[in-house]
């Protein structure tokens, strides 16, 4: 009996170790297999950038070209965060401690997570095998694009690292610039009527970016040395659709008496939804103050304005979420490369996640990170997100998104404070042209609102953010410190308190 139970035991432990055995040899190879596709995904997105960056400095006017350039983009930020996810994974479970190490050179082959008996893992290897496989199909069509764009003429610019192209540039607009200023710069028809008036809609959600992109149009010099003038109304001046307003109203952006023609650039930006007779009293009342070449630019949240152009509208969206990571590191890490802070950068695509691809708060707290680079503050900033979030999610649910894309009031707590009072931000924040900016700079920071050390007291008004980009616009939001009691009552509390 006690052979047999020993050469049971035996037969056991040599099964055991043979699966075992088997089991890592598959992990092993799996592991393999993905750091040899993140290699060659690493090489593709070499190819790829060079070919983007060549294309960015070239006047492209094709709409054909400029919808090929923006799938190619598209291709490089899924592709950049694809990458980084493998990246990023290892240090998960490190995102809130106190860090302290040193720089290394990124080598995604040292930091991939991977194991073949994981549903995760599986879906992770299958999302490489699916980006990959559309990375190449990218880079073998491209050769035709390439061969076109010599064709066109390079842009007069001094070269700028990605950091500082976007303090100058507007993000993922390229190719909406572009159609804005084809429909500008486009001559008129031979046969068209001499009152006629082109109408452009650009339509989108709010603080999708609207005002920012007409803005860069008018700054641009084809524009401006194409209209003798550049006229300017919005929603206050017309909201009782008045043809005496529009005759002698409007905020005058730019006047260029030099050139002859006197084609004037009207834009028009609309809070509410206008009928269609209000349309035609405005229509009306332009037509009656150009010239022939004369165009206008109607904006508007809503999308029903689209049938008041005259030619397809610009639909704005939001930015996907690879474009959105692109944009939100390329921000926070400044000169700095990403790839050889992994655990930053780990941190930072978590906070990118929970900024849910609003541009204002990738502005915000990437220029805090960027100002102190430090990783213990970095984690500070991820655990305030963090928080955040968990806060309001539990007084409202899953209704909550973002402060800024919200109705109700959203509620802060302050980082390492020992009070339990509560911050309300209040979102009737107002937005202040860059005359106001010096009374902005005079009130707390952002930064200060998480971080400082001062207490806060009743009601008082936060400069969040001023945008780097025309026109300038400084964000202030009103807020006021509460009691937990307060907070538990529910959300008519604070809707008596704001109102």
């Amino acid at each position: 009996m006690e052979v047999i139970f020993s050469a049971a035991m035996g037969e056991l432990a040599s099964r055991s170790i043979s699966f075992l055995v088997d089991r890592y040899l598959k992990q092993r190879t799996a592991a393999t297999s993905v750091e040899e596709r993140l290699h060659s995904l690493q090489r593709l997105l070499l190819r790829l950038h060079v070919v983007v960056e060549e294309a960015d400095d070239r006047l492209i006017t094709n709409q054909a070209m400029l919808h090929h350039l923006s799938i190619l983009r598209q291709e490089m930020y899924r592709g950049y965060y694809t990458l980084d996810i493998f990246s990023c994974r290892a240090h998960e479970d490190d995102r809130t401690k106190d860090y302290s190490f040193a720089p290394s050179k990124f080598n995604p082959a040292k930091r991939v997570c991977f194991c073949s008996g994981n549903s995760e893992g599986a879906a992770q290897a299958e999302l490489l095998e699916k980006v990959l496989g559309s990375m190449q199909k990218t880079i073998e069509d491209v050769s035709e694009f390439i061969i076109f764009l010599n064709s066109y003429p390079r842009l007069h610019r001094q070269p700028y690292n990605m950091y500082l192209l976007l303090d100058k540039c507007m993000f993922g607009r390229q190719m909406e610039m572009e159609l804005v200023m084809n429909f500008l710069l486009q001559a008129e028809t031979a046969n068209g009527a001499a009152d006629h008036l082109a109408v452009l809609p650009i339509v989108g959600p709010r603080k999708v970016g609207k005002s920012t992109l007409v803005e860069h149009v008018c700054n641009d010099e084809r524009v401006r040395n194409h209209f003798s003038q550049i006229l300017f109304f919005n929603g206050d001046v017309l909201k009782d659709a008045s043809v005496e307003t529009l005759r002698d109203g409007g905020r005058i952006k730019h006047q260029n008496r030099g050139i002859s023609g006197g084609r004037t650039l009207i834009i028009i930006e609309l809070f509410l939804d206008i009928d269609k007779s209000e349309w035609k009293s405005l229509y009306s009342a332009a037509k009656s103050r150009i010239t022939s070449g004369s165009k206008m630019i109607i904006v508007s949240r809503s999308d029903k304005i689209a049938r008041f152009g005259t030619t397809e509208p610009i639909r704005l969206q939001f930015l996907t979420q690879e474009a959105y990571w692109y944009f939100f590191k390329v921000r926070s890490f400044g000169s700095a490369r990403a790839e050889d802070h992994p655990k930053l950068a780990s941190m930072a695509m978590e906070m990118a996640n929970l900024t849910s691809g609003c541009f204002m708060s990738a502005n915000i707290i990437s220029g805090i990170l960027k100002a102190n680079f430090n990783p213990h503050f970095w984690s500070m900033a991820l655990a305030a997100l963090r928080n955040l979030k968990t806060t309001n999610i539990s007084v409202y649910g899953d209704r909550f998104t973002l402060p800024w894309q919200m109705v109700e009031p959203t509620y802060l707590r302050r980082v390492n404070k020992s009070s339990s009072e509560c911050v309300v931000l209040f979102l009737d924040y107002e937005t202040c042209s860059a005359e106001t900016g010096h009374e902005a700079l005079r009130m707390m920071s952002a930064q200060d609102l998480l971080f400082g050390s001062v207490r806060l007291r009743g009601k008082f008004k936060v400069h969040a953010w001023t945008s780097h980009l025309p026109p300038h616009y400084s964000y202030i939001v009103h807020c006021e410190v509460q009691r937990p009691r307060r907070m538990v009552t529910s959300n008519k509390c604070f809707q008596k308190s704001s109102g």
